[in-house]
């Protein structure tokens, strides 16, 4: 599976822009021998701007400010640093945080610590002059989702996904790269099968400690290049390895339009809708898939998952 879009890398975070204020300048932690890196936590919503102003998190007077005063903040930070990422800054998390390591969330280093915390970097997303109050914010609020459900799934392959697992059980990571892998392929083979078009995957695997969920939105062009958000493949191909790996029941469905790819965003509109000639270039599909734990195969009836009606999928063993 090919995407048009780089994978982002997974070096560690040695810089924090560590406030979504505009108080002070900015003053970086270099680290020897490691790239420099920014790191910003953003309210993703007035409710909690309201709640956070209580620690002097920002001086914005209102959240539309306090978004413009953000978009400004990460495009200097793209002109000054390697790296630039940012994630949800979520007021319970941070309090929690501060409650666990007796931290007063008043303090600015406070913010440093939980913003660069180890367990929380899979809520990190990489900054690339996105708009921030278009696709951004949201993409912050699935990316703290998508992080907590990484987090659990790792926690039941051991550390096997990040490497909690430890350098010494080298066959224990093993077993998990495989698991990793064949995920991927059944992602891969659900996408060859459907073919050029705009997709929705939505995945549920029943695990120990409450379910598994993923989905990932994918457009497809005919020559089988995939546009997709790694936090979204990242998670996909996460909650299918621990399925696979720990035999775990699951099911998914890939529904959308399928069709020409090229027609599809040459009809899209600014708000991603279609219409005109571009609506004949599509058919509606919805396919589903089962696992009883070792493998993925066709639904044995139709399936709603989250709302969406699904008739049996193709069989992934006959796609290439």
């Amino acid at each position: 599976m090919t995407s048009r879009k780089g994978r982002a890398r997974r070096n560690s975070d040695c810089t924090a822009g560590l406030r979504p204020a505009l108080r002070a300048p900015h003053r970086p932690r270099q680290v020897e021998g490691a790239e420099q890196a920014f790191v910003l936590g953003v309210l993703t919503s007035a409710a909690d701007f309201a709640r956070a102003r209580a620690w002097g998190v920002c001086d914005a007077p209102d959240y539309e400010r306090y978004l413009a005063d953000t978009a400004e903040l990460l495009a200097d930070a793209l002109e000054r640093f390697e790296t630039v990422r940012a994630r949800m800054f979520h007021p319970q998390d941070f309090e929690e945080f501060c409650l666990l390591h007796g931290l007063d969330p008043a303090e600015p280093a406070a913010r440093d610590r939980y913003l660069v915390n180890p367990p929380l970097q899979t809520q990190l997303l990489p900054y690339q002059g996105e708009e921030l109050a278009g696709d951004f914010v949201p993409r912050l609020v699935r990316a703290r989702e998508n992080g907590l459900t990484l987090c659990h799934a790792d926690l039941l392959l051991d550390g096997g996904l990040y490497g909690g697992a430890g350098e010494a059980d080298e066959e224990h990571a093993r077993w998990v790269r495989a698991a990793y892998q064949r995920g991927g392929e059944v992602f891969r083979r659900m996408l060859v099968g459907a073919g050029a078009g705009v997709y929705e995957l939505r995945l549920r695997v029943d695990a120990p400690g409450g379910r598994l969920a993923a989905a990932a939105r994918v457009l497809q062009w005919e020559d089988g290049v995939v546009r997709i958000n790694d936090e979204d493949l990242d998670l996909v191909c996460a909650v299918l390895c621990a399925g696979l790996g720990l035999e775990l029941p699951g099911v998914a469905v890939l529904h959308g339009s399928q069709g020409t790819a090229a027609s599809a965003a040459r009809g899209a509109g600014a708000d991603g809708s279609r219409g005109g000639a571009a609506d004949d270039c599509f058919l509606p599909v919805a396919w589903a898939w089962s696992s009883s734990g070792p493998d993925w195969a066709p639904a044995a009836r139709p399936v709603r998952l989250d709302g969406v009606a699904a008739q049996p999928g193709y069989s992934l063993g006959t796609v290439c």
